[in-house]
């Protein structure tokens, strides 16, 4: 089978290249199997598209979190799969535009009944909302802990509206949430299963730091903040806690419809309840990141979760109903009888 593999084209020139490592990773599973390799960079001027078209691939496994590093553009490179009716792996533009805004995707887990911090969406010229303290801000619409450092957990009014309009200097649209003190875990899903709960080990993290992921946390490698904030997987967690934090993941993820593979950040407070941090469509799956981190501990070679995650794209494509099978089951749910159909059927023949 023919593959391309998309990827942010200003990312995988970035002074740390890490997209290129996974693209890499992904290619080479992938072609060790037979499949002929096409690696196509997305960059703002949409030539890619094209590129694309012109390819005849017969899946594309999207790698593109986002274009030039703005991440609000993922759902876009999802959309132009979609509108070529290509085969892709993970999650749909819908899915991946809803998890983006994280204060939509909140709500929506709110009104469904599941356990969320209490929450506000600040933007410029609003009002400081009122969550509790302690409270921690984040950029409403980025990822990879981009904007979230240890000021961003604030314990006063006058801290949060510093730490509010700072942001806003930056960033149209602020999410401030009370912040839960606990554990916090990971919960990665593939297709239909759940894999083994991961969890963040705070025992490292220096004195009088606030025990979250930041960016620093993530991207910079042998700092106090990544020693501090060490993955661990599998978590060890009382069953009735573990069995609890994976039926709301999976009621989180079937929610937002994501597809493929995900992952469902949460904190188990001091009662043992999970809350929802975050429900990440399409999270990195790199070999040494999280989710393949836990797809091992299952028993998922890194492999194997390729090659899972390009079946569900697969599958997918083939369980959709065609335009004009959608549009005769649209006609008879408005009540067009089966003569009227098939006359509809005719003049649209001869036209």
């Amino acid at each position: 089978m023919k593959v391309g593999i998309l990827y942010d084209g200003a990312s995988a020139t970035a002074p740390d290249q890490l997209i290129t490592g996974t693209v890499d990773a992904v290619a080479a599973e992938l072609a060790s199997e037979g499949n002929e390799i096409v690696r196509i960079p997305v960059h703002d001027d949409a030539k890619w598209i094209e590129r694309v078209r012109r390819a005849r691939l017969g899946l594309v496994f999207n790698l593109c979190e986002s274009i030039d590093g703005v991440a609000a553009m993922e759902p876009p490179v999802i959309s132009a799969l979609e509108l070529l009716g290509l085969p892709y792996s993970g999650s749909s533009s819908w899915t991946t535009a809803l998890c983006l805004r994280k204060h939509v995707v909140n709500g929506a887990l709110e009104r469904a009944g599941l356990p969320v911090p209490r929450f506000a969406v600040v933007r410029r010229g609003g009002d400081i909302p009122s969550v509790g303290f302690p409270a921690i801000c984040k950029p409403a619409a980025e990822d990879a802990s981009i904007g979230v450092e240890q000021r961003s957990v604030v314990r006063t009014t006058r801290q949060l509206t510093e730490r509010v309009g700072a942001m806003l200097e930056r960033w149209d649209e602020v999410l401030v949430q009370r912040y839960i003190e606990g554990r916090e875990i990971n919960v990665g899903i593939l297709g239909d299963a759940v894999l083994p709960i991961a969890e963040i080990d705070f025992g490292r993290m220096p004195k009088g730091m606030w025990r979250i992921v930041t960016y620093r946390s993530k991207w910079e490698t042998g700092s106090d903040e990544d020693i501090g904030s060490a993955p661990r997987c599998p978590a060890r967690l009382p069953a009735a806690v573990a069995t609890q934090a994976r039926k709301v993941a999976m009621a989180a993820w079937r929610l937002v419809g994501g597809s493929g593979y995900g992952r469902v950040d949460m904190r188990i407070d001091e009662q043992g309840r999970p809350w929802i941090l975050e429900v990440n469509s399409n999270p990195d799956i790199a070999p040494d990141a999280g989710l393949a981190r836990m797809a091992r501990v299952a028993g998922i070679e890194y492999g194997a979760l390729v090659r899972r995650v390009c079946e569900i794209g697969l599958q997918r494509k083939r369980d959709e109903v065609d335009v004009a099978e959608r549009w005769a089951m649209a006609q008879r749910l408005s009540g067009v009888t089966a003569s009227e159909l098939a006359e509809l059927d005719l003049f649209a023949r001869e036209a």
